[in-house]
C-alpha cells in the first residue's frame, strides 16, 4: 500500500471574512467546485468576536480523490490552518488580510493572497475621539514582501456596481488567479448550481476574474448600484449656481473643493442664506491671513473645513432629519440584502436628555426651564429612560418628522444661540492667533475638531476644547505655543475621560507659576 505521507499534499485555503460578506457561500462554492471535479473537500469555520462584525476564518482542504484511491486510504485533513502551510488566502476586507499575515498564514514560498482593498473599520477605529483609522500601507508593504503572489483591488465597489455580494467577486478573482486546477467554466457552474442570485453573481464573478488577470473590468450595468442618491443638494438652482460660481472665482485649489463641500453641507443642514453667512465669515478671516500662499492656503483650508463642521452642529433637529431620510433607509436595505418585496424595520434608540429638549426650545423658554428646578427636575425624570422608535412605522415616522420640521425655527433655539456664542469666541481666538503666528493659528483652528456629536459626547468634547482654548489664552504668545497646543490636542483625543489631557496640562504649571499666575488659574487650566 502506498504511503500517504509521500502522496500529493492537499490544497489549503483560508477565507477571512466578516458577517454579511458571504464567506459561508464562498466556502460552499469552493467545496462544490472541488467535489464536482474529482477532489475530496473538507471545510470548517471558526466564528470570531463582534469587534469586526463577527470576523470568521473559513478553512478548506482539497485533496485529489484519485490520489486517495491510489493510496487505498482516505486522507487526514486538518481542521484549522497552520502557520506556513496555507496555499491561498482570500480576504474580504483589507485588514482581514493583515490578520492572516499576523497569524503566520502568509509565506513567500507558498501563499497567494487575494484581498479586497476596501476598509470596514473596526470598533476601536470608529470609537476613537480623533482619526483612529489605521494606516493600511505598512500591511500592504508586508503582504507584497511575504506573499508569493498578491492580488488586490476594490471588490466591494465591484460587488456594489454589479448588484451582487463580495463573495462572488472573490470567487472570480480566485478563478482568475489560476491557483486552483479547475477551468473557469467549472467555477461558473458552481455558481449556477447554487441557484441563488445567479445572474448578478456571474456578473460580479466575471469582473473579479478580469481584475485578477489584470484586464480592464467590464462596464457595470446602469442599474447595478444600490446607492445612487446623495444627501447633497444638486446644482441647477440659480442662486446656488451663483454661490458656487463665486467660490470658483474667489478660491483656488485645494481650498475651493473644501469650501464647496462646506456650502453644500450647510445648505443641506439649513438653507442658502446660512451658507452665505459661512462664506462671509471665511472672507472676513481671509483678510487677516498671511499674504504668502504657502502659509495662508493650509490655514484657509482648515478653517473652511472646521467652520462648516461647527456650523452644522448635531442637534435633535438634525438627528431626527437624518433618521428619516430615504437614503438612510435605502442604505439599511442594501446592507441587509433585503428583497424589493420585503419590509425592513429598524429600531432607533433615542435618549434625549433634558438639556437636549431645552436646547430645541426657543432660547428664552429653554433658558428658563434649565434654571427652574421645579420644571427641569420632573422633566429630567420623564426623559431619563430612553425609548425605541421605528421610522418605518407611522407613529415613529411622524414623531421624528415633527422634530425634523423644526429646522425652519432652528435659529431661534437655545442651542443655536449657545453654539454661535462659542463659534464667535473661537473665531475671535483665531484672529488673535493669526496676529501671533500661522502655526499657532492653525492649532487654534484645529482645536475645533474636539467638539463633535451631541449629548454626553458633545459635552466631553466641549470641555476638552475649552481646556485647550484656555491654554491658548494664557500662553499663546510663548515661543513654543504651537507645539504645546498640538500636544494638548493630541492628549485630548487620547481618551474620553480626559485623563491624558489633564496630565499634559500639568506640564504647563511651572510656566504658570513663573509668570506669577494665581493658583485659581492653574486649577482652571
Amino acid at each position: 500500500m502506498p504511503d500517504m505521507t509521500t502522496a500529493t499534499r492537499p490544497i489549503t485555503l483560508a477565507i477571512m471574512a466578516m458577517g454579511g460578506q458571504g464567506g459561508g457561500v464562498l466556502s460552499d462554492w469552493i467545496v462544490h467546485l472541488a467535489e464536482s471535479n474529482g477532489y475530496l473537500a473538507q471545510a470548517t469555520s471558526v466564528p470570531g468576536v463582534a469587534q469586526r462584525t463577527g470576523a470568521t476564518i473559513y478553512y478548506l482542504e482539497l485533496f485529489p480523490e484519485a490520489e486517495a484511491e491510489r493510496a487505498g486510504q482516505a486522507p487526514v485533513l486538518a481542521l484549522m490552518p497552520s502557520p506556513g502551510d496555507v496555499d491561498i488566502v482570500l480576504a474580504a476586507e483589507f485588514m482581514e488580510a493583515g490578520r492572516a499575515l499576523e497569524r503566520g498564514l502568509v509565506t513567500p514560498d507558498r501563499s497567494t493572497v487575494i484581498a479586497s482593498s476596501h476598509r470596514v473599520y473596526g470598533i476601536t477605529e470608529k470609537s476613537a475621539l480623533g482619526n483612529g483609522i489605521l494606516d493600511p500601507e505598512p500591511i500592504r508593504e508586508q503582504l507584497r514582501r511575504h506573499a508569493r503572489r498578491f492580488i488586490e483591488f476594490d471588490m466591494e465597489d465591484t460587488a456594489r456596481r454589479q448588484g451582487s455580494v463580495i463573495s462572488a467577486v472573490l470567487f472570480g478573482a480566485l478563478a482568475g488567479s489560476q491557483t486552483l486546477p479547475f477551468p473557469r467554466e467549472a467555477f461558473e457552474q458552481a455558481i449556477r448550481d447554487g441557484g441563488i442570485g445567479v445572474a448578478a453573481s456571474l456578473r460580479a464573478f466575471d469582473e473579479g476574474f478580469q481584475q485578477a488577470q489584470g484586464a480592464e473590468p467590464h462596464a457595470a450595468p446602469s442599474d447595478a448600484s444600490p446607492r445612487e442618491a446623495e444627501t447633497s443638494p444638486k446644482t441647477g438652482d440659480a442662486e446656488l449656481d451663483a454661490i458656487l460660481g463665486e467660490i470658483d472665482s474667489r478660491f483656488s485649489e485645494p481650498v475651493r473643493q473644501v469650501v464647496r463641500e462646506g456650502v453644500l453641507r450647510l445648505i443641506d443642514y439649513q438653507d442658502l442664506e446660512y451658507a452665505g453667512e459661512y462664506l462671509g465669515l471665511l472672507q472676513e478671516r481671509r483678510k487677516h491671513m498671511p499674504a504668502e500662499e504657502e502659509q495662508h492656503m493650509p490655514l484657509l483650508r482648515e478653517l473652511a473645513r472646521h467652520l462648516a463642521l461647527w456650523m452644522s452642529y448635531e442637534d435633535t433637529i438634525r438627528v431626527a432629519d437624518m433618521k428619516i431620510r430615504r437614503q438612510r433607509q435605502d442604505r439599511v436595505r442594501s446592507e441587509v440584502k433585503a428583497e424589493p418585496e420585503q419590509i425592513v424595520y429598524t429600531a432607533e434608540f433615542m435618549h434625549p436628555r433634558v438639556e437636549e429638549i431645552c436646547d430645541t426650545l426657543p432660547a428664552g423658554l429653554g433658558s428658563w426651564v434649565m434654571r427652574t428646578d421645579s420644571i427641569r427636575r420632573p422633566l429630567a425624570k420623564i426623559t431619563q429612560r430612553g425609548r425605541r422608535i421605528s421610522p418605518q412605522r407611522l407613529r415613529g415616522f411622524l414623531l421624528l418628522l415633527s422634530v425634523a420640521s423644526l429646522r425652519r425655527w432652528r435659529k431661534r433655539t437655545l442651542r443655536y444661540r449657545d453654539e454661535w456664542q462659542r463659534i464667535a469666541a473661537w473665531l475671535a481666538a483665531v484672529d488673535r492667533a493669526l496676529a501671533i503666528s500661522p502655526d499657532v493659528a492653525l492649532e487654534v483652528i484645529k482645536a475645533q475638531g474636539l467638539v463633535k456629536g451631541y449629548g454626553d459626547t458633545h459635552q466631553r468634547g466641549l470641555a476638552s476644547f475649552n481646556t485647550v482654548m484656555l491654554a491658548f489664552e494664557r500662553f499663546g504668545d510663548e515661543p513654543d505655543a504651537a507645539a504645546r497646543l498640538h500636544q494638548l490636542r493630541d492628549a485630548a483625543l487620547a481618551d474620553e475621560k480626559g485623563e491624558t489631557l489633564q496630565r499634559s496640562v500639568g506640564e504647563w504649571k511651572p510656566k504658570v507659576q513663573e509668570a506669577g499666575t494665581s493658583r485659581i488659574a492653574v486649577k482652571q487650566l
